[in-house]
């Protein structure tokens, strides 16, 4: 028994390992490292290398030329989501906080991307994703307050063509997702919103181990 105790260390340590290789596989450059320091100085809290590097994979993938992302911050899902997208792509990006929205502008600039491939909406998600138009959208990227995840949800359901697809950012809360422990509402929406997106019979989903959980999925034509 004690060696098999010293044969789940060695595993979970590489594991562990494995992941953080991972998370720094793709290398980043000074206006993302600007953008998190601006995040940093904020108390905000930014997508990891290996979200980002995910979600650019994702864009290029989709081919994406529309894309609606819910929580601007300083720009840093912003700028991955944008070097995947098609050259003529807009990002709409959705934030409570306009003055975040400066910082992700000037980030998007030293990023290399002119003004009119991203449009800034600052305002409540809930009130703005209304206004956006039925089925015009590649892909939807959920950052924003835990308690409203089901509700970006249903939005990104009906924002999204056939084939799009929708990522919930920080899925895994911190490891409280699956501590058995008493855990606030905002981990049990979560938990709700792996489950309805688990057992969805118009979505094609995955949870992607990367930074702090990246749930993926496609609306089905």
């Amino acid at each position: 028994m004690r060696q098999l105790r010293g044969q789940e260390r060695v595993i979970t340590g590489n594991r562990q390992t494995s992941w953080a290789f991972a998370d720094a596989f793709v290398a980043e450059d000074e206006a993302l490292h600007w953008a998190r320091d601006r995040a940093r100085e904020a108390g905000l809290r930014s997508v990891s290398a290996g979200t980002g590097a995910a979600l650019r994979l994702l864009a290029a993938t989709a081919d994406a030329k529309v894309v609606a992302e819910i929580g601007t911050g300083t720009g840093v899902s912003g700028i991955h989501l944008l070097r995947g997208m098609r050259p003529d792509g807009v990002l709409t990006t959705v934030d409570t906080e306009p003055e975040m929205q400066q910082f992700a502008r000037q980030a998007f600039r030293a990023a290399g991307f002119t003004g009119n491939r991203a449009r800034f909406i600052p305002g409540r998600a809930l009130d703005v994703l209304p206004r956006l138009a039925d089925g015009g959208y590649d892909l939807v990227f959920c950052d924003g307050d835990r308690l409203e995840c089901l509700d970006y949800l249903a939005e990104s359901l009906r924002l999204l063509r056939p084939g799009g697809l929708v990522c919930f950012e920080g899925v895994f809360t911190n490891g409280r997702t699956v501590d058995s422990a008493a855990q606030p509402t905002e981990v049990l929406r979560v938990r709700e919103l792996l489950r309805t997106v688990r057992e969805s019979t118009v979505l094609q989903s995955s949870l992607l181990p990367v930074g702090d959980g990246l749930l993926c999925a496609v609306k089905r034509g």
